[in-house]
Order: C-alpha cells, then structure tokens, then sequence
C-alpha cells in the first residue's frame, strides 16, 4: 500500500510503499480517507513525544476518518505500530472505531478529533469549568487554541481571554479580551495582572516557558491571605519551552491547582466519550475547524509548513 513513511527519526515521512497491515483479533480494517497533521503527530514522528518508541520504518498518523468494510463511514485510532493513519489502509481496534454523523465531512472529522479532544478534556475533565467562570488560554491564536476558545463557551464559561502572538487569528473569534505576546514583556506582565487581580479560574496553557512564569508572577502579586481565589492551571502543550522556572514562594502564596491533560493524564476511555459529542456538536455547526487538505502524497513537502490558523489534513 502507499503510506507516509518515517525513515529517520526528526525528517518528513516519505510517500512510498508499506507492507499492508492484516486486522487481527477484535480489529477492522479500514479504507483510510483522511488523517490530520497534528503537533503530537509530528513530535511522536520525530521521537521527542512521551509516547514515542523511535523505531524506524514506521507508518506516520495518530488518527483518521475511513470506511469499513461494509462502508460504515468511521473515525478512529489506535492502529499498532509500526503502522500509523496515514496510509491507504489500517487496523484499528473495533473499540476505537466511530460511526461519524452524515452532517460532518471527512476532512473536517480528521482535523477536529484530534484538537477537539484535546480543548474539551482540558477544559471539561480537567479543569472542571463551570458556568460563569473566567478561563484564560495560553496558545488561543492555535488551531487547538481556538477550538479551547469554542468549548469554554458550550462550557458556559463567563470570561475567556486569548493569548498568543499571532493575534489577527482571534479577529472573529468569541472572546473578551485578546493579549498579544508580541508586545513588550512588561506590557504583558501588566496585562496578566489586571486579568488577576480581577480572577483567573482556569487557565488552558498551550505554550508553557516564558508566558506561563509571566502569568505565575501576576498571580502571585495578588497575594490575599483574607481573600484567595482558587485557579486551576491545566498544562496541554510546551510550544512556548520544555520547562518553567517556578519559586516555591508561588505555590505558597496562590491557591494554584496544576494539573496535565494527556494520554497519561487523562483516562482514555473518558477521552473517546467524548468523541460523539464533539462530532455532533460539529455536525450542528456549534463547533468550527478550519482545514487545508492536501494529497498525501505530498506528505513529505506538506510535513513541516507552518500552521496558519488551518489544520493539514492528508487525503488519501
């Protein structure tokens, strides 16, 4: 079969050839339509995510949207190594298969999951939101940023800020207050203190490093013994850097709850319960990715182009 092929750990896949993968006990074979280019698949590739074995050749791909063999139009994951998504075929085990409603296409099914889980685990499991809480998220600008920024308002949350560079992509989006991390780091630093100061709930960080010991500051500046406020800080990605700095002073003087959303962090049978809801909640409209297909045989050209406020999805 025709797949995107890891040869060497940290280079784009090449489209070449791949022994076909044969379904075993309690898997199905599916006709792979489409799978999405997302950060985890990139780092997993490259061998520097948490979860990656770093043995070559492997098929890249964490998730896609195929048909069965009866032409049952699924999402799925879970396909063993060697063998990934991003292929013409692959076997995933029938529990990790999922009937997508007629109202999604494909494309967008392969590039929301992904995200999509992501921004609502963190935010729903993790975080805990509740009606009328104020929630600010590290990284918003994101294609998984700005899915955060949908949920936390199906999550009836009553502020939202967005931070992140590319401030032009929240232009549209549902949001109070925008913080551009563009500007000067003590603008910044002041901006992060008036949003403190009149109380963080949650806080979605996508960025880690700099931007998040800039927001640990200002909370540690609203140092109330009579009055503190609880924040719940849920770490989803490290664009930003690998590793803060944090004084134990911080977490002596902020009621600071720090939490990670992850396959490790997170239970992935609560993970994929939710799959159903986001595809229905995107079939009705209320939840919107967008998303730039390309052929996967221009895999390797496509791998490592930037994103720009679009999901890559593979078609096969």
């Amino acid at each position: 079969m025709k797949a995107a092929v890891v040869h060497r750990l940290g280079e784009a896949p090449k489209y070449g050839e791949f022994e076909d993968p044969a379904a075993g006990e309690g898997e199905a074979l599916v006709k792979v339509r489409a799978a999405g280019l997302h950060p985890v698949v990139r780092a997993i590739a490259s061998g520097k995510h948490y979860s990656a074995e770093g043995k070559v050749p492997a098929v890249a791909g964490l998730d896609g949207v195929g048909t069965l063999e009866d032409g049952t139009r699924v999402y799925f994951g879970g396909v063993r190594k060697p063998w990934g998504t991003m292929a013409e075929l692959a076997a995933a085990p029938r529990g990790m298969t999922f009937r997508l409603p007629d109202g999604i296409d494909d494309t967008v099914a392969a590039a929301l999951a992904n995200p999509g889980m992501s921004a609502w685990m963190s935010l729903k499991e993790r975080g805990e939101v509740a009606a009328g809480e104020r929630v600010v998220i590290l990284g918003a600008t994101g294609v998984a940023g700005q899915m955060a920024i949908q949920c936390a308002r199906l999550l009836g949350a009553g502020r939202v800020v967005g931070v992140g560079r590319n401030v032009d992509a929240l232009a549209g989006a549902d949001v109070d207050a925008v913080i551009g991390l563009n500007e000067p780091e003590e603008a910044v630093r002041e901006a992060f203190a008036r949003e403190a100061a009149a109380g963080i709930d949650v806080v979605i960080d996508y960025l880690w490093g700099r931007p998040t010991e800039l927001l640990l500051e200002a909370l540690a500046q609203q140092f109330n013994p009579k009055a503190t406020h609880r924040t719940r800080l849920v770490e989803v990605g490290s664009s930003a850097g690998a590793t803060i700095t944090l004084p134990g002073a911080t977490l002596r003087s902020v009621d600071l709850t720090l939490l990670g959303s992850g396959f490790g962090s997170a239970r992935l049978d609560r993970i994929f319960a939710a799959i159903g809801d986001l595809f229905e909640m995107a079939a009705q409209g209320r939840l919107k990715i967008g998303v730039e297909a390309v052929p996967l045989a221009d895999v390797e050209s496509a791998w490592n182009r930037a994103e720009t406020g679009r999901r890559v999805v593979f078609v096969v």
